[in-house]
């Protein structure tokens, strides 16, 4: 296998692998977020490791790959290290995520408080608002009953007959 040959499977892997990645994000969407995020470092974790195959010429493959094939196989003695492999970075990738957690929690923390304050202040100003807009019309209805002169009576003909409603056929 030549250098050429060797780049271009580790870059169709990397795509297969982000194609992976990109679908195991939409399946665990719909999970509740302490159990979703900790999937998704699995999977990248599972999907991103790679291990040493061939340590005279440098030469790496996906450590799930090569665990997989030496215990299906029975084809080498990789697996051993190809799982220390997954281990050791399943570890750093858990710290790394550890210490992102505890940086977003007062940030979400202080953006929750914020946000419940921010709406308490919108429903007492729309509360305050509501009770000066009832004033408004209850004084508006007031002007206006006064402000027009009533209206007029319409004008009774004197004589006979002209009390009576007749119907319209």
């Amino acid at each position: 296998m030549t250098e050429h040959d060797y780049l271009l499977a580790w870059g169709l892997y990397a795509v297969a692998a982000l194609g992976c990645l990109l679908v195991a994000f939409k399946l665990t969407g719909w999970m509740w977020r302490w159990l979703r995020e900790p999937l998704r470092v699995i999977v990248a974790v599972l999907l991103l490791s790679p291990t040493i195959v061939d340590p005279v010429k440098d030469s790496f493959a996906p450590a799930i790959a090569i665990t997989a094939l030496d215990v299906a196989f029975k084809v080498g003695n990789n697996a051993w290290r190809a799982a220390s492999d997954l281990a050791m970075y399943g570890m750093i990738a858990f710290a790394l995520y550890f210490v992102f957690v505890l940086i977003r929690w007062p940030l979400e923390k202080r953006a929750a408080e914020r946000r419940a304050q921010r709406e308490a202040t919108a429903q007492r100003q729309a509360k305050e608002d509501a009770e000066v807009a009832d004033a408004d019309s209850i004084a508006a209805n007031r002007q206006d009953r006064y402000r027009d002169d009533p209206p007029a009576a319409p004008a009774r003909r004197a004589g006979p007959g002209q009390g009576r409603v007749e119907p319209r056929l």
